[in-house]
């Protein structure tokens, strides 16, 4: 839960910063922290990386 309340803060932040330094790319960010957290939680799975990849995208 805690995460998810970080990623709100974090989606939060960047939306006021896209609004004060008129920069869009800001907005990808919390996009680019999504991907990052995914990686991180199929790397913690305790086998092999690419073998943890093929069980996620095979389930129905």
């Amino acid at each position: 839960m805690s995460t998810l309340i970080i990623f709100w803060i974090f989606a939060i932040v960047t939306v006021v910063l896209t609004i004060k330094y008129k920069k869009p790319i800001l907005l990808m960010l919390p996009f680019f922290a999504m991907g990052a957290y995914l990686v991180i939680q199929i790397a913690l799975v305790p086998l092999p990386f690419m073998e943890t990849v093929r069980f996620i995208f095979s389930l129905r």
